[in-house]
């Protein structure tokens, strides 16, 4: 009973990958006929660097969850500072000068 199973699973990761392939084969031939046309490549060029830019800032805001977190610590760290400054010790009243 699990063979049939294993066989039609086989099968829809075939088709699946039949489909990306042709997919992916699809895509390559628009990006050439693009590239072919009258001022083409300049378009082929210019989502090629918005995307090696957007890329980049991906990363640079995958950074800034730990910068937030690093933040909030240090925010902490200096709140508890201010509340040992703020509470100081108890001096005895000063005496008039006479």
């Amino acid at each position: 009973m699990t063979l049939g199973m294993t066989t039609s699973t086989t099968e829809n990761q075939k088709t699946e990958k039949d489909f990306v392939t042709r997919l992916a084969d699809a895509g390559e031939e628009a990006l050439q006929r693009l590239a072919d046309l009258p001022g083409g490549q300049k378009a082929v060029t210019a989502v090629h660097d918005l995307r090696t830019r957007v890329d980049d800032l991906a990363k640079k805001v995958r950074g800034i969850d730990a910068l937030e977190r690093r933040v909030a610590t240090l925010e902490k760290d200096v709140s508890a500072l201010k509340k040992d400054k703020a509470s100081p010790r108890r001096q005895p009243p000063s005496k008039p000068a006479a």
